[in-house]
């Protein structure tokens, strides 16, 4: 159900504390952490602590959770201090768009250059 853990859920495990990840905010509602498999310098996921499959989903049931979620990943682009320079926040949505994890997550990337389109 969303909103709930789900047990085999990675990011859900992530935010029990059952698998270690770099942690670089946490609030009550989102964790920010480093990407294992970094695209940029700067490459963060940002999660929010429920359980939602994807970006739309979180957006149509939570909207307020939604905004928390986009508030930090400005707020990680400060602390990595690529919010000046520019940064990219990305939401893969579906095996199509490269969504591995069905645990909604942005991805913000910086300190370099993001070619457009993207690949």
């Amino acid at each position: 159900m969303a909103g709930e853990a789900q047990a085999d859920c990675l990011f859900c495990k992530i935010v029990a504390g059952e698998v270690p990840a770099t942690v670089v905010r946490e609030t009550d509602t989102v964790v920010a952490f480093q990407d294992i498999n970094p695209q940029a310098p700067c490459h963060v996921l940002v999660i929010p602590k429920a359980h939602y499959r994807d970006a739309v989903t979180l957006a149509t049931e939570a909207p307020a959770l939604a905004a928390d979620v986009l508030r930090e990943a400005g707020a990680v682009a400060e602390g990595g201090k690529v919010d000046e320079t520019g940064y990219r926040i990305v939401f893969n949505t579906g095996v199509g768009a490269g969504q591995t994890v069905f645990h909604a997550h942005a991805h913000v990337l910086g300190g370099r250059g993001l070619a457009w389109p993207p690949g």
